[in-house]
């Protein structure tokens, strides 16, 4: 077992810190979701676990460094520490590196990386080419890497202010918000969502700023038909990726 004064487990521990991140080019994928696709993507490049983890996960922690479950709770960003810890480098990628996307994610501002690490699990889900991050909480966080259960690993997650986004031609950038004075039926009827687009989501508790908004090719709201007051940024997330994908796929396979 490690020494909790071990130095590569003092480097990992390091690395639940945005800063520590940042400069050390590196991230903690926590939890057997994570480590499993992190695996498969050849993104590990230590793997911690206590002796529960191994007896619990064997084909995960083949290689793993053994850890107490004290050093594993050090390592985690979580309520329930699951004792099975992957360091994987942290990705450089610029908006310019996404050749010709069609269907984007853009989020502006995030406050809460639970929502976050969902909104990226479903845009991956939905076929998305890339998730933006322009700000906000760090999408590398251990609770956003843990709510995206493996999908980090999936698709790019870009760092990049929205305008870069909004000055892309190629794309029409679609803003969600409550008081848009577009329906999303109207886009499903209207052809709009069968060609490449960006959803613009913003925090949950301030929404998208009104410079982001009325830069956007159209303001969209997502109809609510009952009584709700309005939907959590992730499931409205979920509503309009879905119904850019479904579209996106009828118009290529009509062709």
């Amino acid at each position: 077992m490690l020494s909790s004064t071990n130095a590569r487990l003092v480097a990992a521990r390091r690395l639940t810190r945005r800063s520590a991140r940042r400069e050390a080019g590196r991230f903690l994928a926590e939890g057997a979701q994570a480590v499993r696709e992190a695996l498969a993507a050849d993104a590990v490049l230590e793997l911690f676990a206590t002796a529960d983890a191994m007896d619990r996960h064997p084909e995960l922690a083949a290689s793993a460094s053994e850890i107490s479950p004290k050093d594993a709770a050090a390592l985690s960003e979580t309520v329930t520490p699951q004792g099975l810890v992957a360091v994987c480098p942290l990705p450089s990628l610029s908006w310019s590196d996404v050749p010709d996307p069609r269907l984007v994610a853009v989020l502006v501002e995030p406050n809460d990386p639970g929502n976050l690490g969902a909104i990226v699990r479903t845009a991956d889900a939905a076929g998305a080419d890339v998730v933006v991050v322009d700000g906000g909480v760090d999408p590398y966080n251990g609770k956003a890497v843990r709510a995206s259960a493996g999908s980090i690993f999936h698709l790019p997650i870009v760092p990049a202010p929205t305008t870069a986004v909004l000055d892309d031609r190629r794309l029409t950038s679609l803003a969600t918000t409550g008081t848009g004075d577009t329906s999303l039926d109207d886009l499903v009827d209207d052809g709009t969502l069968a060609e490449p687009c960006a959803w613009l989501f913003g925090s949950e508790a301030h929404g998208l700023p009104a410079s982001v908004s009325s830069a956007a090719s159209r303001r969209v709201r997502v109809p609510i038909h009952g009584r709700a007051e309005s939907l959590n940024v992730a499931a409205a997330a979920a509503i309009c990726l879905y119904a850019s994908a479904r579209a996106q796929r009828r118009d290529a396979s009509a062709t």
